[in-house]
């Protein structure tokens, strides 16, 4: 084949390749629910129909977005394989440096709000490797794409799980318009994850909305670039949800022998010390005081763990809802505690 054919088949072949990852037609957005979406933001956050035209004329449908979404859950992990992934030597060691780097920003937002300082700490960490990793999709696409083109299963039992959750990425979308007034944001060089989490601590709009603070005092709630604004932001959600100041997170408990397996129907602290050692299940270590408590059971590398999360293991949750994301959280942030007290020793 001479030289000329070969190089232009090549060419084809490579172009051929690269439109099939794509879809043929970019969908665009059912005009009566854009015009719907329009009204709604209007009339609930007041904002202007040309600037949400103009936003939406910018917005761009994502396949990638899409599939993942789409994409099958994986089974859920069992705790001694979920650990390692949050708790390991490095994320540790780069928790103990990013503390000690920080600490004369981070002390005075944990003696004000309680919350220590390993803890929120610990909370970039889990997110985003410290700042490291904050999502490289621009959220005004994963917005839209995932508000208007919510991925459908075809399963009836799930059509109303992906309605509410197509209603609830159009919502974040409205705000993140709202947001970006509000604070200044350019809104289309906004980056975040492909669900539209955004900054260090992976705030939503509307979590950013609700709870984002100015702890640089420039008049501005900037989670992107401004770590006191992130730390105090981090630590205000945490007191939004009710973090208790000095109380504790969890504690290791034993199950008397022939003790009934109990799953609470929900991680709220709402059974009494009492009540679950009726059940069978008693702390190893005595509290000192009246406690509310619920029951968290993980299969560890050693065997089957019995946890009691109080009230500041269910604030955690209220961040990610999964037990074992709160309590690798917790056991990161004592990581990086015992980091720093081996280092204030003498």
């Amino acid at each position: 084949m001479p030289r000329l054919l070969s190089r232009l088949l090549v060419l084809l072949l490579a172009s051929a390749g690269a439109a099939s990852a794509q879809p043929a037609t970019v969908p665009s957005a059912d005009a009566a629910l854009r015009e719907a979406f329009i009204a709604e933001a209007v009339e609930k956050y007041g904002l202007a129909r040309p600037g949400i035209e103009a936003w939406l004329g910018q917005a761009e449908y994502k396949q990638g977005i899409v599939d993942a979404m789409s994409r099958p859950a994986e089974a859920v992990k069992p705790w001694k394989d979920y650990r390692p992934i949050f708790i390991s030597d490095r994320r540790i060691r780069e928790g103990q440096a990013f503390l000690a780097k920080h600490r004369d920003a981070l002390q005075p937002v944990a003696e004000s709000t309680g919350v220590p300082a390993e803890m929120i700490t610990a909370i970039i960490g889990v997110e985003t490797s410290y700042g490291g990793n904050t999502g490289s999709y621009r959220v005004l696409d994963a917005l839209y794409t995932l508000g208007f083109f919510y991925p459908v299963s075809g399963k009836p039992e799930q059509v109303e799980r992906e309605a509410m959750r197509g209603r609830f990425f159009r919502d974040e979308l409205m705000q993140v318009m709202l947001l970006a007034k509000e604070e200044q944001l350019d809104l289309s060089s906004l980056k975040g994850s492909y669900a539209g989490a955004m900054g260090y601590g992976q705030f939503m709009p509307s979590s950013y909305r609700a709870y984002a603070r100015d702890g640089d005092g420039d008049g501005r709630r900037d989670l992107f670039g401004s770590l006191p604004d992130v730390f105090a932001s981090v630590a205000n959600y945490f007191v939004a949800h009710g973090w208790q100041k000095g109380e504790p997170v969890v504690a290791l408990a034993v199950a008397a022998e022939g003790a009934e397996p109990f799953t609470p129907d929900t991680l709220e602290a709402k059974y009494s010390l009492a009540e679950l050692g009726e059940r069978g299940y008693r702390p190893t270590v005595a509290q000192g005081h009246a406690l509310d408590a619920t029951l968290v059971t993980f299969e560890g590398s050693a065997g089957t763990e019995h946890w009691l999360g109080f009230k500041n293991f269910y604030v955690i949750t209220r961040y990610n809802r999964s037990p074992m994301y709160a309590m690798a959280v917790y056991q990161l942030s004592r990581e990086i505690a015992a980091g720093q007290d081996a280092l204030a020793a003498p």
